[in-house]
């Protein structure tokens, strides 16, 4: 396992902020000094859904023992054809496992990002979105990160030059809003 590999020969620092998620997650490599006032740590893993960062929970943040966990998951799930319901649904499992296990740890959920690979899911993305975003208004320990808006041109579509080729995943543009936008979440 990656993540007891990398502990085990870099241990866990606790009271940080985990990153956890799909590949959004995996691939910020800018991450740790786009937040050097914070102890940040990369948990996250390619492909994941919303659900396998329950089922790994144990193994990818709970050693680390954080005081922020931000997490970004999502849009896989919809490009499975999950529904935005399911996606809340997961959402609302992970939130309760993370107050069960360490309930003094904030939660703050990055919005699923719109862009052109999956734009025809755009309505389930948004609709997911709101849903936790709501949620996330019932308890002081949760936060939502709009991301959305932010990547949007003038013309309501994605901004084509913060994406590599595949239109899916950021290039550093992109991991430059995100910096912005994320940046005064982290407590």
């Amino acid at each position: 396992d990656a993540f007891a590999k990398s502990d085990a020969s870099n241990p866990p620092v606790k009271g940080g902020i985990v990153f956890v998620g799909s590949s959004s997650i995996v691939r910020w490599k800018t991450l740790e000094q786009d937040f050097p006032e914070h102890k940040v740590v990369n948990r996250g893993f390619g492909g994941s859904e919303l659900f396998d960062s329950v089922n790994y929970f144990d193994r990818a943040v709970l050693p680390h023992q954080p005081r922020q966990i931000v997490l970004y998951a999502g849009g896989n799930d919809i490009n499975a054809g999950k529904t935005p319901e399911r996606v809340f649904s997961d959402f609302k499992a992970f939130v309760a496992l993370v107050k069960k296990k360490l309930p003094q740890t904030r939660v703050a959920c990055i919005s699923i990002a719109g862009n052109p690979a999956r734009w025809k899911q755009v309505d389930q993305v948004r609709e997911a979105n709101r849903l936790i975003e709501e949620f996330t208004k019932t308890d002081s320990q949760l936060a939502f990160i709009n991301v959305f808006p932010h990547m949007m041109g003038p013309d309501g579509t994605p901004k084509p030059d913060i994406f590599v080729e595949d239109k899916l995943h950021m290039n550093a543009k992109g991991y430059a809003i995100w910096k912005e936008v994320v940046g005064p979440y982290l407590k």
